[in-house]
């Protein structure tokens, strides 16, 4: 598995990662699943405290015991949950923050995180506060670097400008090319590496995959003539569907790694396949470009 630098930072990831928010709550499959991607040559894990309202960090943990310098984890905070009230409230407040990072580590069971997220965020937050925050985090050394999970380019612009984030986790595949115009070119020449999630698209890109429902703007109708298309070309260089759609979301320069979700083993190793495959070259790119969107950010900024 290629190991990428995310950003400006030491750490150095695989570059097909694990988003575990789908791996479930049934314990023994979750942490097998964890174990196989290990030794499949993945060491990048992606969780979050919202995640199953912290079981999913549980199972990271126990899944990562005795493997913990095996792994880069990175978690994210700012959804608080408010006893008596039902779901999540947002609050990216440096408090908040500096107190939740110790409920993750003690569900992880680690004494510090290679990455810190902060999982999502809007233009009005105290943005300088909650920099505060994980700059305070990094120097106690209870985290090792942070970055910001966002799909709101003004957010992302005002974090690129205003802190020493390492990185981005972003929505980026051929279904959602939002980020290739604003987001993207940004990133990478501020040295930000960029977290791609959603490289199959909820699955209207993985191979195989019935198509019931749309994407973004897509209709179900509008996904199956794209994938007749994506088809042709993925076969011209004897790849799966899921392999050409993991490894366009990689060939941005500015992406260190993908974070594809699995729910089973068969999943993980569909996903993980594309490591074993060539890159896409730049005529698959310009093919891709030409039979999908450049849809644009327009509810999120």
């Amino acid at each position: 598995m290629r190991l990428n630098q995310l950003g400006f930072s030491d750490l150095l990831v695989s570059e097909i990662g694990l988003g575990s928010m789908s791996l479930g709550t049934e314990e023994r499959k979750a942490i097998g699943i964890i174990h196989e991607a290990l030794d499949q040559g993945v060491n990048f894990l992606d969780t979050a405290d919202l995640y199953d309202s912290g079981r999913n960090e549980e199972l990271v943990g126990k899944a990562i015991k005795g493997r913990r310098d095996r792994v880069v984890i990175a978690s994210k905070a700012g959804n608080r949950r408010i006893e008596g009230r039902e779901g999540w409230v947002w609050d990216p407040s440096k408090a908040y923050i500096k107190s939740a990072i110790k409920d993750s580590l003690h569900r992880l069971q680690t004494d510090y995180l290679d990455l810190y997220q902060l999982h999502g965020g809007t233009i009005e937050d105290p943005i300088d506060e909650t920099i505060e925050a994980f700059e305070e985090l990094k120097q106690e050394g209870l985290i090792r670097y942070y970055g910001i999970s966002s799909i709101r380019p003004n957010v992302i612009r005002e974090y690129a400008t205003r802190s020493s984030m390492v990185s981005v986790l972003n929505q980026f595949s051929i279904l959602d090319r939002r980020p290739e115009e604003e987001v993207l070119p940004l990133l990478h020449e501020k040295g930000i590496g960029v977290i791609a999630r959603g490289p199959l698209a909820s699955g209207a890109l993985a191979t195989e995959r019935e198509i019931t429902k749309g994407y973004l703007n897509y209709s179900p109708e509008e996904i199956i003539k794209l994938r007749t298309r994506l088809s042709a070309v993925a076969r011209e260089s004897n790849r799966t569907m899921t392999e050409l759609a993991i490894r366009y979301s990689l060939s941005h320069p500015a992406v260190a790694t993908v974070i594809p979700g699995a729910s089973s083993r068969e999943q993980l190793l569909a996903n993980i396949a594309a490591a074993r495959t060539p890159h896409l070259t730049q005529e698959e790119i310009e093919a891709i470009k030409q039979i999908s969107e450049a849809n644009r950010y327009e509810q999120h900024r």
